[in-house]
């Protein structure tokens, strides 16, 4: 493993065959850019990520992928500290010199890409999502939006993963029509996320399952409001929560709300996992009602590409993977009345139907949300940017 700070690079890795991924997380890049990862190497290229150490690193370095650790957090907002982050990003990057830095997340998309301009580097970079930021107009969203604007005015590609912050960011003139590009998100395991597997649940009563940090923002309060409702009305129905609690989070649930909720048995929580196959095989519908402002959430295509009904909130990032009444439900966001009136009309409708929801999700997902699909993409681009830096280029090796 590399510390934060100068390293020695080979002749080799300075003549235009590095590649470097920048995230607030190496989970992020273990789980959500693996394929791309893998691909690269492949393909001759030198990997190098930079983010903050975390129980990911080490699988990172066992892939092939020489690892820089940059330690920050994602919710802080100093401008010193963003300062000194710009500074330890072109330290690092000055160090490597990378033919092309691929930047994910919003700290590494706009400090990561500052430091990699300023080292003649093509940079990439891809918006998954905008999170709360941009859902207020404030001294905050305006600051990040002039940080986006300046960050990204000289990339190749900025790769969108939903219509929506693809548009606004061109209306707002933080990105020209000719760098944007969409992606389908992050992309899906085809063959991963499909079939039956064993699961450790109970097979009793119709079971609704909400996957995902337990974050405010992702509507896990509405989420057990509608539990509530629902359970009222059909006992029977299970309403679970699978995913980790966080603590470096200003929209984190507590630990004793969670423990209240579960002592009341409006909910049952199934606390974290590294395979969510089994957990999500077993329920018959997942729900998200996040009104944060997601890319595409991966849960979602998860749960699409395993052939599972959907509700989710008619919001960003969700309206691409879900078609109301065909693959599942759009609910109101923020309204746990809406939620739990499209649970119960999950619940009380034929199970045919439900199946043929789920088979529908499934047949989107083989045709939209492939992660063959984003590799492609990223090829692409990759191709793209050597040849504007007029470095060696993708398809020549």
């Amino acid at each position: 493993m590399r510390a934060e700070g100068p390293q020695s690079t080979s002749d080799d890795q300075r003549s235009g065959q590095t590649v470097v991924m920048a995230a607030n997380t190496s989970w992020n890049l273990v789980n959500f850019r693996g394929n791309i990862i893998t691909t690269l190497i492949e393909q001759g290229f030198h990997v190098v990520a930079i983010s903050p150490r975390d129980a990911c690193s080490k699988q990172l370095e066992q892939m092939g992928v020489e690892f820089h650790a940059l330690e920050f957090r994602s919710s802080a907002t100093s401008p010193l500290g963003d300062a000194l982050l710009f500074l330890r990003y072109l330290r690092i990057l000055h160090s490597i010199r990378p033919a092309v830095f691929l930047g994910f997340t919003i700290k590494p998309n706009i400090y990561g890409s500052l430091a990699a301009q300023l080292v003649g580097s093509a940079v990439i970079n891809n918006i998954t999502g905008l999170g709360v930021t941009f859902t207020k107009k404030n001294w905050l969203s305006r600051l990040v939006s002039a940080l986006y604007r300046l960050a990204l005015r000289r990339s190749s590609t900025v790769f969108f993963q939903n219509r929506d912050d693809h548009a606004l960011f061109v209306e707002l003139g933080l990105v020209s029509r000719g760098q944007a590009r969409q992606l389908p998100g992050s992309g899906v395991d085809l063959e991963r996320f499909r079939g039956r597997v064993a699961s450790p649940l109970s097979d009793a009563g119709f079971g609704f399952l909400l996957l995902g940090r337990l974050l405010w923002d992702k509507g896990v309060g509405e989420y057990v409001k509608a539990a509530a409702i629902v359970r009222a009305a059909e006992p029977s129905v299970r309403c679970r929560i699978l995913g980790f609690l966080e603590v470096d989070n200003r929209s984190a649930v507590p630990r004793a709300v969670l423990d209240q909720w579960v002592s009341d048995a409006v909910i049952e929580y199934l606390g974290e996992t590294d395979d969510v196959r089994p957990f999500m095989n077993q329920a018959d519908c997942v729900v998200l009602p996040s009104y944060y402002r997601e890319g595409i959430p991966r849960s979602l295509l998860e749960a699409a590409a395993m052939g599972k009904p959907i509700i989710a909130t008619d919001a960003p990032g969700m309206r691409e993977i879900v078609d109301d009444g065909m693959t599942g439900y759009l609910v109101e966001p923020r309204d746990a009345q809406s939620l739990a009136d499209a649970m119960l009309k999950m619940v009380r409708m034929p199970l045919a139907q439900r199946r043929d929801f789920g088979a529908a999700g499934r047949r989107k997902a083989e045709h939209e949300f492939g992660q063959d699909i984003v590799t492609q993409r990223y090829r692409e681009a990759i191709d793209r940017a050597l040849k504007e830096t007029r470095r060696p280029s993708f398809a020549g090796r």
